[in-house]
């Protein structure tokens, strides 16, 4: 079993989008553009940290970098048994897992992190982590601090972060030895998230939930509120509106995986947070980031090394696929029509062939290698990043 694992807010990097600029996942960040009506490539690129830190910026660029590694693992024939996400995360873990289309979890983000900072602007707070404390002294802190301090993320024994007023959480910084706690880090944000100081931000979501069309997944997302696996689209709509003001139960979740063991967990997107922290908090589970298109390659390394890639994986529609296969994938939303010379079994593909077309836009593969077979079927409408055929590839073509 392998596990895809997205970072939340915090994991942005200026540049983060600088080493994909030339791969065909890229195309995502133009295709994002064009949806949100803003220079996405921009922010990927050549924005700079303090750009990048603000929450309007911060969560669609986040998001976004998790979707073209995702795209990008995709094209190389590796796909997961179960998602998990980091707060924003669990957004990209529910495109991975087939329960929402990129174009609206993308739109449901962008109104996320700006329903965020309206939230914060109008109820000023803050977040603090507290390194080697447990759960329970968090808990006593908080009751201390009357109605004005909240447990926000629980992400491992030794690491909880707080939200609150600014007033409590300066005090936390300043005088954290006097409440136990061994070291403190102010976290970047702007404001309280996870903490009823988002209740305004929590209606504002709900409304465009309601609007958005969710999907029954095809395979499970462990939900950040409550640490348990979830398919139906039914409930995804409470759990994303919820897990703004509650707590995300990172290591309750990381408990969940180690109980399902699986063979490793891939974070999928910029950084590298989630990988170091179980690193930390659970070295038994085998973990690696992929963040750069070189990483891709560690990644092939690390399933090939191990037996047969059907071992570890399989497509979204069930087709067995090894190291020396690779997926076509949807470049846009829409319905597909097959090229009827190329889209048939056994057929020889090259590198930019189209073996079809979504919404008039070209299925190129990015691969050459011979037909396998066709997951998409004429007249089917698809997402972007959805697999349509696959490939078999030359030896050499897998040697990594």
């Amino acid at each position: 079993m392998i596990g895809f694992l997205f970072p939340g807010q915090g994991s942005q990097q200026a540049g983060m989008g600088t080493p994909w600029y030339d791969h065909p996942s890229f195309e995502l960040a133009e295709e994002a553009s064009s949806i949100l009506d803003r220079d996405m490539v921009w922010l990927l690129t050549e924005a700079g940290q303090e750009e990048l830190q603000i929450t309007r910026n911060t969560q669609v660029s986040t998001f976004l970098m998790s979707m073209i590694v995702l795209d990008a693992i995709e094209r190389v024939g590796v796909a997961p048994q179960i998602c998990a996400g980091h707060s924003l995360g669990e957004y990209a873990a529910l495109v991975a897992a087939g329960g929402i289309s990129f174009e609206s979890a993308l739109l449901l983000v962008q109104e996320r992190g700006e329903a965020m900072a309206y939230a914060a602007e109008s109820t000023p707070g803050a977040m603090i982590a507290l390194l080697g404390t447990t759960i329970t002294q968090a808990e006593e802190i908080c009751q201390h601090f009357n109605g004005d301090l909240w447990i926000a993320n629980h992400n491992s024994e030794s690491q909880i972060v707080l939200s609150g007023t600014l007033k409590a959480v300066e005090e936390i910084e300043n005088n954290g030895r006097a409440y136990g706690i061994k070291r403190t880090t102010r976290l970047k944000v702007g404001g309280a998230f996870h903490s009823p100081y988002m209740t305004a931000a929590r209606q504002r979501l709900e409304k465009a939930i309601a609007s958005t069309r969710l999907y029954d997944l095809e395979i499970p997302v462990i939900a950040n509120v409550d640490a348990a696996e979830h398919w139906q689209a039914a409930e995804w709509a409470a759990l994303l509106a919820r897990q703004l003001t509650n707590p995300v139960q990172w290591d309750s979740t990381i408990r969940h995986l180690r109980e399902l063991q699986p063979r490793l967990l891939v974070e999928v997107g910029p950084g590298g947070v989630l990988t170091n922290l179980n690193r930390r908090s659970a070295p038994e589970l085998p973990a690696i980031s992929v963040s750069t298109p070189q990483d891709l390659e560690t990644l092939l390394a690390t399933v090939t090394s191990h037996g047969p890639l059907s071992d570890w994986a399989t497509s979204h529609h069930g087709e067995r696929l090894y190291g020396s296969e690779r997926l076509i994938v949807a470049p846009v939303s829409g319905v597909f029509n097959p090229n009827s010379e190329v889209a048939k079994e056994g057929a020889e593909v090259k590198v930019g062939d189209d073996i079809g077309t979504v919404s008039e836009t070209p299925v190129r593969s990015a691969f050459a290698g011979n037909l396998q077979g066709m997951i998409a079927v004429a007249g089917e409408r698809v997402t972007v990043g959805q697999p349509i055929a696959w490939l078999r590839v030359p030896d050499e073509a897998n040697d990594v």
